[in-house]
């Protein structure tokens, strides 16, 4: 296997580990994790009705990503979504004023678009194993 393919690996299973993380420990208590997202939008402009059904979304968006990403099936479509979820979460971010989350959300949507410009190199993947 060579240099880039491995790069590809490891940058893949990164932002896979945190989307995956992020999304399994708030399934669990996703409830509660709902009431505190709508609580932290109350001040916004965003209306409950648009802050509610998201909260329940994004754990299991970001679930899902995150295990598609760790078996390397549907790459290019996971990081596609993984961008859309960030790109939401820092519009989100900008609304409340919470400038500390944003440099997180910052680099995990330029680790999508960075494994999306280089997915030619995504050799240890289902994706592959499919596509034979």
């Amino acid at each position: 296997m060579e240099n880039n393919t491995i790069a590809f690996v490891l940058l893949r299973l990164a932002v896979a580990a945190s989307m995956f993380g992020h999304g399994l420990v708030r399934l669990p208590k996703l409830s509660g994790f709902s009431q505190w997202m709508v609580t932290s939008f109350e001040k916004s402009m965003l209306p409950g009705a648009m802050v509610l059904p998201f909260s329940y979304i994004l754990p299991i968006a970001e679930f899902i990503v995150g295990l598609f990403l760790i078996l390397g099936l549907f790459t290019r479509l996971s990081l596609i979504g993984g961008a859309l979820i960030m790109i939401a979460l820092i519009l989100g971010t900008t609304l409340i004023e919470d400038w500390h989350s944003l440099p997180s959300q910052l680099i995990h949507a330029a680790f999508f678009a960075v494994l999306l410009v280089f997915i030619r190199y995504n050799g240890f993947a289902l994706d592959k194993l499919i596509s034979r």
